[in-house]
C-alpha cells in the first residue's frame, strides 16, 4: 500500500437532518479531509458537533447529501469489509461464547471453522483474554467485553478501523488499560483507525494526528509530533501542553 496517498479520501461532505418543527439542522459543513495509511486519527469534539456524523459516512452507516467519500479509491455508497467499527456499546452476542463472538465475521469468508477458532484465540491472546475463551458474555465485565470486541474487529483484519468513543462508559483505569490494548494493536498491525473521542487527554494519548469537529466543519488539523507510546509526561512537555491548551479552546473549555 503506497503510503503517501490518502487511503480515504472526504470531499465536500454536507449533511443535514430535520428536526421535529419541520426547521434543518446542519451536522456536517463541506468537510474535506484526507487520512494516510498507517495513521492513528483522533476525531475531537463536543457532542453535536458532527464527529459522529462523520465516522458513520465512513463507516457507509449514513450517505451524505452531497459531496463524496473515497477508501481505498472506490467510492463508499455502504458498509464494507474494508471498514471494521467498534461501537460506543460493545457488539458482543450475548449466545455465543467469546471465541465464537471474535470468529464471527470470518464465517463471511472462506475459512474453515477451525482455522477461524485459531484466528480467534489468537486475538483473543493479544487482548489478554486466553483465559475466558469459552466464557460467556454475561460472565465479562465491560471491561473485558470491550477487548472482545476490538479482537473481534481485529480479527477480520480490515485495513481501516472505526471506533466511535468506545472507552466512554468505562471507569478511568479501564479506560486507560483498554487505550494501551488498542495502540499497541495499532502499532503492531500498521492499521489505520479513525477513532472518535470528546476527551482531549484520550485524543492526545492515543493520536498520531487530531482534528476537532466543531459546528459541522473542521475547526483544527494537528499531527501530534510526541513519542509514542505516550505518557502523562509526553503531554505535559511544553509542546503538548500547548496542543492541549488549543484543542481545549476549540471545544469551548477553555
Amino acid at each position: 500500500m503506497d503510503r503517501d496517498k490518502p487511503i480515504l479520501a472526504a470531499r465536500d461532505l454536507g449533511v443535514s437532518f430535520l428536526r421535529a418543527d419541520g426547521s434543518a439542522v446542519v451536522a456536517l459543513r463541506d468537510v474535506c479531509l484526507e487520512v494516510f495509511p498507517g495513521e492513528f486519527l483522533c476525531i475531537l469534539g463536543r457532542s453535536g458537533h458532527g464527529k459522529t456524523t462523520l465516522l458513520n459516512i465512513v463507516a457507509g452507516l449514513l450517505r451524505a447529501q452531497h459531496g463524496e467519500l473515497r477508501v481505498m479509491d472506490r467510492l463508499v455508497t455502504g458498509p464494507g469489509t474494508d471498514r471494521g467499527v467498534i461501537f460506543q456499546q460493545d457488539a458482543v452476542f450475548p449466545w455465543m461464547r467469546v471465541e465464537e463472538n471474535v470468529a464471527f465475521g470470518l464465517r463471511f469468508r472462506n475459512i474453515t471453522k477451525r482455522e477461524r477458532l485459531e484466528i480467534a484465540r489468537e486475538h483473543l491472546a493479544l487482548v489478554g483474554l486466553s483465559s475466558v475463551a469459552r466464557a460467556w458474555p454475561r460472565e465479562l465485565s465491560g471491561g473485558m467485553r470491550a477487548r472482545v470486541a476490538i479482537a473481534a474487529v481485529f480479527a477480520n483484519d480490515p485495513p481501516i478501523l472505526l471506533a466511535d468513543e468506545p472507552f466512554g462508559a468505562l471507569d478511568y483505569v479501564t479506560r486507560r488499560q483498554l487505550q494501551a490494548v488498542l495502540r499497541d494493536l495499532w502499532r503492531r498491525t500498521g492499521k489505520t483507525v479513525l477513532f472518535v473521542t470528546h476527551d482531549v487527554d484520550e485524543a492526545m494519548m492515543l493520536g498520531t494526528r487530531v482534528i476537532v469537529v466543531k459546528n459541522g466543519g473542521i475547526a483544527e488539523d494537528r499531527i501530534i509530533d510526541l513519542p509514542m507510546p505516550r505518557s502523562d509526561d509526553d503531554i505535559a512537555t511544553p509542546e503538548g501542553l500547548a496542543l492541549k491548551h488549543l484543542f481545549l479552546h476549540h471545544i469551548g473549555l477553555e
